[in-house]
């Protein structure tokens, strides 16, 4: 496939080198040129250097016979331009465009249309960001919370503490404690190496375990795996601009939620926007404001601010001074590794954002894309085609498929049933099959294997 991203920023980069390694024609356009160079030295691909919406520099990139245009610059007007240029002047398939303003975002069904701003796909960051974090405060003690089906099924990510119910205790004792709820580990990462787990395999403490199941089944399995954290109430937000105000007005008629918020004239807009919340001006950074609200009282801190080094300092601060979970935004992925204990959760915009453009680049029926521990893995959603002579996996038991080595089957959704995968289920046309990606490389593999084609035997 052919496709040209527009920017080179982490974003942008990111995405080149997922699909540069995936075998795709790929050529990246910014007016940076040292960061295309940068770039160029790593990967096979091809740069331009110039603006992303000029005519003259997307043909020189080759828009003519693009199949994709991919707009993640850091502006909402040139993306949505070079979705309107390339349309216009050369017919591009499909248009993917990065918009961050919610004044955009508003109209969004009444402006993307192929008669006003012919934008294919809308990529928000702040509505996927915020959505991610919603789903940890409502899952308390998740590290991670991916919908898959729609929803109806989940892939949650927590860590197994010292004396926890099933540390020391093998995996299939899970069914024997929970005999009426069905799931299965997906994968466990013990000290940053990635373990297939088996039946007989022994978790232990600080193990992070991915698990998959049926949405309504996930507060049990967690109760199973780690001592349940009582339900969050109370949210201190430290950064009102749009993912934080975003946040706040999606949880305030749930929970007890107080924002925190540098700019007077911002909090006196955030006042007359949200309806529950409680609107502070100050610094989250200040021990004595945290003190005055009652920090040791807070069940969750998110720190929301665009400044990586001041979203850590105040978690930590946060964290020390009594709040029982932290959850921080963290651009540059060289923090994001460096962080200790005092920060429960790191919040990548990039890596969840890469995720939602690679479920719209993908190819064949690949509906769901979500990137796993900072892009080290990935768990994608792929519905299965064709009948048991034109595919290698329908009509076929799992264990009869052979899957590409650091790949399992997580679970399949058939219509409004969730099947947790086990040996003996048969793959049916039209299941939404769940895999779980050790290696993110092996995605050409597994698009390969569920692809369709014309007498396929086992």
């Amino acid at each position: 496939m052919k496709i040209i991203i527009l920017g080179a920023g982490q974003v942008g980069g990111t995405l080149a080198e997922h699909l540069a390694n995936e075998q795709n024609d790929i050529t990246v356009v910014d007016t940076d040129g040292d960061r295309l160079r940068e770039l160029q030295d790593r990967l096979d691909i091809g740069t331009v250097t110039g603006g992303a919406s000029h005519p003259d520099v997307l043909y020189q990139a080759g828009a003519e016979d693009a199949d994709m245009l991919i707009a993640v610059t850091n502006s909402d007007e040139i993306n949505m331009m070079a979705c309107q240029i390339a349309h216009s002047l050369f017919n591009t398939p499909t248009k993917i465009s990065r918009v961050r303003s919610p004044n955009y975002l508003a109209y969004q069904e009444r402006l993307f249309t192929p008669d006003n701003v012919p934008v294919d796909v809308i990529i928000g960051p702040e509505q996927l960001v915020t959505k991610a974090i919603v789903e940890l405060i409502a899952n308390p003690g998740a590290l991670q919370v991916l919908d898959f089906a729609e929803g109806r099924i989940q892939l949650v990510a927590v860590r197994a503490y010292h004396g926890g119910p099933i540390v020391g205790h093998e995996l299939q004792d899970i069914r024997k404690h929970m005999p009426r709820v069905d799931t299965r580990v997906a994968a466990i990462f013990r000290r940053d190496r990635a373990i297939i787990p088996e039946g007989d395999t022994v978790v232990e403490a600080d193990d992070e375990v991915f698990f998959i199941a049926a949405r309504k089944d996930i507060r049990k399995v967690m109760s199973e795996l780690r001592k349940v954290d009582k339900p969050y109430h109370r949210v201190m937000i430290a950064g009102g601009g749009n993912i934080g105000a975003t946040l706040a007005q999606s949880i305030e008629g749930r929970y007890q939620v107080k924002v925190i918020e540098q700019s007077y004239p911002r909090c006196r807009l955030l006042s007359e926007s949200l309806k529950h919340a409680i609107v502070l001006h100050g610094s989250a950074s200040e021990p004595q404001l945290l003190s005055s609200e009652n920090i040791e009282a807070t069940d969750v801190f998110c720190a929301l601010t665009n400044n990586d080094e001041s979203n850590i300092m105040m978690s930590m601060l946060a964290k020390r001074m009594g709040a029982k979970k932290v959850i921080t935004l963290i651009t540059n992925p060289a923090y994001a590794d460096l962080v200790g204990d005092e920060i429960d959760i790191a919040i990548s915009p990039q890596q969840i954002t890469i995720g939602s453009l690679l479920t719209h680049v993908r190819r064949g029926d690949i509906s769901n894309v979500h990137s796993l521990r900072r892009g080290a893995a990935e768990a994608i959603e792929v519905t299965a085609r064709g009948d048991t002579y034109s595919s290698r996996v329908v009509g076929r038991r799992l264990d009869e498929i052979t899957l590409p080595d650091g790949v399992t089957i997580g679970a399949i959704v058939r219509g409004d049933e969730v099947l947790i995968a086990h040996r003996h289920v048969v793959v049916e046309a039209g299941d939404h099959v769940v895999l779980f990606l050790l290696d993110r490389n092996k995605i050409s593999a597994v698009e390969k294997l569920f692809a369709v084609g014309f007498g396929f035997f086992s």
